[in-house]
């Protein structure tokens, strides 16, 4: 083990509180998602940050098709007519937050140095507004100060070019990036000679990508939106469309409406599985929803594996009584495995599915069912599902049940993972990836006329452990707040710290620009809300969402300040000062005209021929294999029926199982306000939801303030100060708290098998009387 034992707390950890959550409140959870509520709170949002002129230009281009791709989740937008408010709740706050008028330059980082921005929380960060001017701090600065842009990119090249080895270099990725600046930013760090190349799929669903690409042979889902609206059962396992990802809920309601139900799996009841209240429609502003899910699992953490193994030996059983329920003709046709992995399901222990979900036998009956009964299944899932140990074993569970009974490549069925960030799977295909394939590789070789790196890079845990051991010494952002989003978050700090160098290409400040290193640059980019004038020309930009579409996004607000560059034309700017020797790429024309990466992505990624001419004409779908013609890009040609062992974890007396969430009033590290109406929480954000019957257990009452302490290998351990007790219907042994604040609960090493991810799913701690005040 590389992590250490306990460690104190840095300023990215602290407890600190502001103002408003000192008057924390907390009521009864919502039993409905969206409504009247949810126009009122993000109109009244987005007019206080943005006035009204603002406001009416942004949503009303939001997600349509001359207009801007939302920078929140990446559901796909509809074919054909759009309502006229294509955008949800948490779409609007991320305009608003984005386009909120006020903003800070030299003068703020003049009267706040970093040691006091340290003291503050990252709502407070946030809240100062947009980034204007970019800024350095250099080594033994208390703070940051204006610099030029080309003296800016003299700092990172003369940093970039000082390395005795381009692996001493990281280029992280947030999944917000554009498919243009990703190329360019994939090809910059090819060039320079790494492929230390980590994004936010890796704290995120790079299980999924690893556990579909081992079994259907491409790490992506295989549905579209239709196939959502033409299902018979829809299974949503370990996600929350209401909050992560509320346009969902649109599609579940089309759903229910054709005929549809819908089985929810999760630890926690969740409001926009409950009632779905569409407010676009009449019915839905006045409170008269559509209930959502047909039935809920209350499973306890960590147990979809076995559940899913015991849903496959129903299945096979149900078989044996009534042929028909395995699709014989698919399997024999287009899979391999299937009598291995049968025999493995024959044998499960029934008791051990019963510790491991927490669940009657009888209700794991009734779900099986319910897919007995179904000829058209689609299953869903987000990072409850992928951030566990063995989560790639339970993504290639789903895969085996979706084999069994033929539910790929047919109208109204398949796998869909749904992304937490609007392009991340975007900035996969182009080529952001520390692991890239050879024909990639090849491809940007024949493009460009230069060797690639072959071997594997650091991918986003790999980073941090190469910071803290002083392998790697310069670390290039784009967009996300990596301090922040990663696990053990003292750790993460003290790493970045410990880098010579460090640049953010940032809109707003957040935890990243303060736990930096010795030299630090923050970049003020664009927004994907404001236009883009760069070469002098209208430019817009492309990107990927969750089903594979790619189209196009043009923001029509004017910028928060005349010194923003966007992130094509930043990223080409390092490219020019970093690269002044090697491979000659046109890196100037691409900034100037943004076609000018289109003909080149059209060449290098599979599957996008033609790019610049379809993005011209409307956008396409990428091809996919198993979904567009039951072809499986395998060793074998064919699907794989996988063999995982079932693993029942456990915890020791008085420890529980944590997981890490978002709340209503977030997107990922981004904090709009501390409210989570749909838990009931008022004015605070350190809670920890706990079952009645494990606050008896443990001697504490609801509303009582505890101390976290995790628990992992080898007595290392970690801690997070001072959380308000919250009755929740939780299954017993299982509680639940926001991120980031407990992200430093998270060893760095505890990690997924074979993906890598950070496990925020399945974290032990134990609780004690919070000791401070």
């Amino acid at each position: 083990m590389t992590t250490t034992p306990e460690q104190p707390l840095s300023p990215a950890s602290e407890p600190v509180v502001d103002a408003e959550e000192a008057r924390l409140r907390v009521g009864s959870p919502a039993d409905h998602a969206a409504g009247l509520k949810a126009v009122t709170v993000s109109m009244a949002r987005a007019l206080r940050q943005m006035g009204p002129v603002k406001t009416a230009r942004n949503l009303l281009t939001l997600n349509q098709v001359d207009g801007f791709d939302c920078m929140s989740c990446a559901w796909p937008d509809p074919q054909g007519h759009r309502h006229t408010a294509e955008f949800c709740e948490n779409g609007a706050k991320a305009v608003s937050w984005e386009g909120a008028r006020e903003t800070i330059g030299p003068d703020f980082f003049a009267a706040h140095s970093i040691s006091d921005l340290a003291g503050r929380t990252d709502h407070w960060l946030e809240k100062q507004g947009r980034l204007t001017h970019p800024m350095v701090r250099r080594a033994g600065s208390d703070h940051y100060e204006p610099i030029s842009w080309d003296d800016a990119f003299a700092v990172i090249g003369s940093h970039l070019n000082d390395l005795t080895s381009p692996d001493q270099a990281v280029f992280y990725t947030s999944g917000r990036a554009s498919n243009e600046a990703a190329f360019v930013y994939q090809l910059l760090a090819r060039a320079y000679g790494t492929n230390n190349l980590p994004d936010c799929s890796n704290m995120c669903h790079e299980s999924t990508g690893v556990g579909l690409a081992s079994t259907i042979g491409i790490g992506k889902g295989s549905v579209s939106l239709e196939d959502l609206h033409l299902a018979d059962l829809i299974v949503v396992s370990g996600q929350n469309p209401g909050t992560n990802h509320p346009r969902m809920l649109t599609a579940l309601e089309i759903a229910k409406r054709n005929g549809a139900r819908i089985l929810a799996i999760n630890p926690l009841p969740e409001a926009g599985l409950l009632r779905f209240d569409n407010p676009q429609k009449p019915r839905g502003l006045a409170g008269h929803g559509t209930p959502l899910a047909d039935k809920l699992l209350r499973i306890r953490s960590n147990g979809d594996l076995a559940l899913w193994q015991a849903i496959a030996q129903l299945l096979l059983a149900a078989d044996d009584s009534a042929p028909g329920v395995v699709d014989r003709a698919f399997v024999e046709a287009y899979t391999s495995g299937f009598d291995l992995w049968k025999e493995h399901i024959r044998e499960l222990d029934r008791d051990a599915v019963l510790r491991a979900t927490g669940l009657p036998w009888a209700e794991i009956e009734e779900a099986a069912a319910m897919l007995t009964s179904s000829e058209r299944i689609v299953h869903c899932w987000a990072m409850g599902i992928t951030q566990h140990h063995n989560a790639v074993a339970t993504i290639r569970e789903f895969v085996n049940v979706a084999l069994l009974q033929g539910m790929i490549g047919k109208p109204g069925a398949g796998l869909c993972p749904v992304r937490g960030h609007s392009n991340v799977q975007g900035d996969r295909s182009m080529g952001i990836w520390e692991k890239p394939p050879a024909v990639f590789l090849d491809r940007l070789r024949d493009e460009f006329g230069f060797e690639p790196p072959r071997h594997h890079g650091y991918d986003a845990v790999d980073t941090v452990r190469a910071l803290r051991d002083g392998k790697a010494k310069v670390f290039i952002g784009l967009g996300g707040n990596f301090v922040a989003a990663m696990s053990d978050t003292s750790v993460t700090a003290a790493a970045m710290r410990n880098a010579t160098l460090t640049v953010q290409i940032s809109t707003k400040l957040n935890r990243s620009h303060i736990d930096a290193g010795r030299t630090a640059l923050i970049l003020p980019t664009l927004g994907r809300t404001e236009r883009d004038l760069t070469g002098g020309i209208e430019q817009r930009v492309t990107v990927e969402d969750s089903m594979s579409a790619v189209h196009a996004s043009r923001g029509r607000s004017q910028p928060a300040g005349p010194l923003l560059r966007s992130e094509v034309d930043i990223v080409c700017g390092i490219a020019s000062a970093a690269l002044r020797t090697g491979p000659q790429i046109p890196w100037p024309d691409f900034s100037a005209d943004y076609d000018a990466i289109r003909e080149r992505i059209g060449r290098v990624v599979p599957g996008c021929d033609g790019y610049a001419e379809k993005v011209r004409t409307g956008g396409f779908t990428m091809p996919h294999g198993p979904r567009d013609s039951r072809t499986f890009p395998t060793p074998s040609g064919r699907a794989v029926f996988t063999v995982s062992p079932l693993e029942v974890l456990t915890v020791p007396p008085g420890r529980l199982v944590l997981q890490t969430l978002r709340s209503h009033d977030q997107f990922n590290t981004t904090i709009y306000g501390l409210d989570d109406r749909y838990r009931g929480i008022r004015s605070g954000r350190r809670v920890l939801f706990i079952s009645a019957e494990d606050l008896a257990e443990l001697g504490f009452a609801d509303g009582d303030h505890v101390d976290l302490t995790s628990e992992w290998a080898d007595g290392v351990t970690r801690r997070a100060d001072r959380f308000r007790l919250v009755t929740y219907p939780t299954p017993k042994g299982c509680v639940a708290a926001y991120y980031p604040e407990t992200n430093p609960l998270v060893p760095l090493d505890s990690q997924a098998a074979e993906s890598g991810t950070p496990t925020s799913k399945w974290v032990v701690v134990r609780l004690s009387p919070a000791t401070t005040s």
